[in-house]
């Protein structure tokens, strides 16, 4: 992928899907950039925080085979009813438990997992923020172990591309996209960084980004 992409705030709004109460985090041509540069037709793409399902939706246009994992009941229906009966699963799960949900090998993993701010942030973002146990060192763990799973599920050489931002709150930053980094070291390998150069800046980012990774070989 190239070292910044250039996106709209306008595509975002656009491309949100019929009964999504939110926008879609990232719009349609990172993924197509993502798959374009990582992929070939039939390759095997997986999106663990499946979310309202662009990842998979873009997928399925690309002639890829496709599969997500999502926690709500209501957002896997919502997924299922924008494919067009594709190769495209969606699980209904907790992605903290993918590896008993997913078989490998993956040729890619494309996401976004849900984002969190290290102060003022009782909701959890793995429990789709419906519980009040949010930790932030625990959080980026669990984040962690996820991306462990996703390692092991990913063919030698495949990638990972993780869109993820630093956030801003009343002032204060969270560096999330360092620190998300820093623990998918732990088991990828970061091979680039690219920044994402929005004409409007979303509320609440100070910095976006796409981290690419790769599976070592052997």
């Amino acid at each position: 992928m190239k070292p910044w992409l250039y996106l709209k705030a306008t595509d975002l709004i656009a491309q949100r899907p019929e009964g999504a109460d939110e926008d879609v985090h990232y719009p349609e041509a990172l993924v197509e950039a993502a798959l374009e540069e990582y992929t070939s037709p039939g390759d095997l793409v997986l999106d663990p925080f499946a979310g309202f399902g662009t990842t998979l939706v873009v997928a399925e246009r690309m002639g890829r085979r496709a599969i997500g994992v999502e926690l709500l009941d209501e957002r896997v229906d919502l997924i299922r009813g924008r494919l067009a009966g594709g190769d495209v699963r969606v699980v209904q799960g907790d992605a903290r438990n993918l590896a008993a949900l997913v078989d490998g090998p993956i040729d890619l993993c494309m996401t976004s997992p849900p984002y969190m701010t290290a102060t003022d942030h009782p909701e959890n973002p793995l429990t789709a923020y419906e519980t009040l146990d949010g930790d932030y060192v625990t959080y980026l763990a669990e984040i962690g172990d996820v991306f462990r799973q996703v390692a092991g599920l990913l063919r030698p050489g495949g990638r990972a591309v993780v869109n993820v931002a630093n956030l801003e709150d009343d002032g204060f930053i969270t560096p999330l996209a360092w620190d998300m980094g820093r623990v998918l070291c732990r088991h990828l390998v970061l091979r680039q960084e690219t920044f994402l150069c929005w004409d409007a800046l979303l509320p609440g980012l100070s910095g976006d980004y796409c981290l690419t990774y790769e599976k070592a070989a052997g």
